[in-house]
């Protein structure tokens, strides 16, 4: 059982969970100091953390079900545990039911409105892993999926959507699809050649990288926008520059004569970028304020 656990969290790269995980907390955190004046409770805190397991694994799982053939094609992911049989359907289909009672679970604990929108981040979840089947725009189906992560954590605490939560909806999820777009590089002959849809496979590599620049580019601008919407101040506003910097270099790692280093682009800087802006965050809104 534990080695099956093991391979299970291999498989759904259970540490990438620090992609969304922080800007969660950033949309909790600015959420009830922007709406409640207050900082979030432990409890809230706890449940948040449980319903971004939950969704997480449930995304994850639902994608290596879905594409499991595809994988079995592709030689990068050729040995994933289900291709590989390290994993069963019916096991993997457990994993998806047990993380999707644990969403659904601490989103009851929150407010009603986290409850009624659960199912539109449950469908996109499931919907997301279709899209490249059809549409080059799956990319910006993942955003926005991922962007449901600080919207999410916005309403957990508030029980409501204001315009500043929109706002960093939509700049997380335009930084997501910008990165899904570099990872996507790597697999643009084998895309073409299965017909499968994403913008590198579409465009080419060259377009692919300046449309994800482009996107990231106009993400800065949603970060900065949010200072004229909320409290956030200049400790915030370092984190932002920090974030540009990093998206700057990530930018700089990949070519497209040169993708050896598209898994530090896309892993490394992506995990530190949404670490960076939370700790800025946390310290604007928490610890300054405490002083």
């Amino acid at each position: 059982m534990i080695r099956k656990l093991k391979i299970f969290f291999e498989m759904i790269k259970f540490e990438h969970t620090l992609f969304a995980l922080p800007f969660a907390y950033v949309g909790t955190i600015l959420g009830a100091v922007t709406e409640n004046h207050a900082l979030p409770t432990w409890a809230q805190c706890g449940w948040i953390l449980l319903a971004m397991i939950g969704a997480r694994t449930a995304a994850m799982s639902l994608n290596r079900l879905i594409d499991k053939a595809i994988d079995a094609r592709n030689p990068r992911t050729a040995n994933r545990a289900m291709p590989a049989g390290l994993l069963g359907t019916a096991e993997v289909v457990l994993f998806i039911v047990v993380s999707f009672g644990l969403l659904f679970w601490a989103a009851s604990q929150l407010n009603r409105l986290a409850l009624e929108l659960m199912p539109i981040a449950v469908f996109m979840t499931v919907f997301y892993s279709y899209t490249k089947r059809f549409t080059w725009a799956c990319h910006l189906v993942l955003g926005l999926t991922l962007g449901l992560a600080p919207l999410g954590g916005w309403v957990a605490v508030t029980g409501t959507v204001s315009p500043a939560a929109f706002v960093l909806f939509l700049t997380v999820a335009l930084w997501s699809a910008g990165f899904d777009i570099i990872y996507a590089c790597q697999d643009v002959d084998f895309d073409r050649k299965e017909g499968l849809h994403s913008i590198p496979a579409r465009f080419g590599i060259a377009r692919a990288l300046g449309i994800a620049r482009t996107m990231h580019a106009v993400t800065l601008v949603g970060f900065i926008l949010l200072l004229a919407l909320t409290d956030l101040s200049w400790w915030y506003l370092i984190g932002t520059i920090a974030a540009g910097a990093l998206l700057f270099y990530e930018h700089r790692l990949v070519s497209p004569n040169d993708l050896s280093k598209l898994n530090a682009a896309f892993f490394t800087m992506n995990g530190v970028l949404s670490a960076v802006v939370f700790v800025f965050t946390f310290i604007d809104l928490v610890v300054v304020r405490s002083w």
